[in-house]
Parts: C-alpha cells; structure tokens; sequence
C-alpha cells in the first residue's frame, strides 16, 4: 500500500458523508466512529507508511460491514428494540 494516505483519506470521506446521511441515533454514532478511525489513520500514514496500520483498518472495515448488515436486514437476534414493560404480556 503505496498510497495508503490517499487510500485512508478516500474511506474518511466516503464514511463521514454516510454518517451525514443517517438519522440521528447509534447507527450514525457508529459511522462516525469508523470515520474518525480512518482519519487517525490517515494521519498517522502521512508520517511514517507502514504495515502496522492494517489491523486498525480492518476493524473498521468490520465494523462498517456490520453497520450496512444491521441497516438493510432483519434485525439480528438479540439487536436492540425499544420494548414497553409489559409488551411481553399483551402479545400472549
């Protein structure tokens, strides 16, 4: 990764403009988070390049890849629903 200051800047961007576009909430807060990530990343690249930065990237990497899951499919057993005390009775 020749580039790797242009490649983490690119995903800066890419992911604080979908955190923009997001609604108030955890989702967008997590977004944010991915986004800071990769500009740290970036900044440290812009110092010194190596290879040490690849871990860091990938977990943020895991973590977008789960925000998209969470955002188009069902919600996954044991995601967080907002539920009322006593929900549990009505539905019976």
């Amino acid at each position: 990764m020749s580039d790797a200051f242009d490649y983490f800047r690119a995903y800066a961007v890419r992911a604080l403009c979908k955190a923009r576009s997001l609604p108030r909430g955890r989702m967008k807060h997590l977004q944010l988070v991915a986004g800071r990530i990769y500009n740290l990343l970036k900044k440290e690249a812009a110092y010194s390049p190596n290879t040490q930065h690849l871990e860091d990237f990938r977990a943020a990497q895991k973590l977008e890849a789960s925000l998209d899951r969470r955002d188009h499919g069902p919600p996954a057993k044991g995601a967080f629903a907002p539920v009322r005390p006593g929900a549990e009775r009505e539905a019976r």
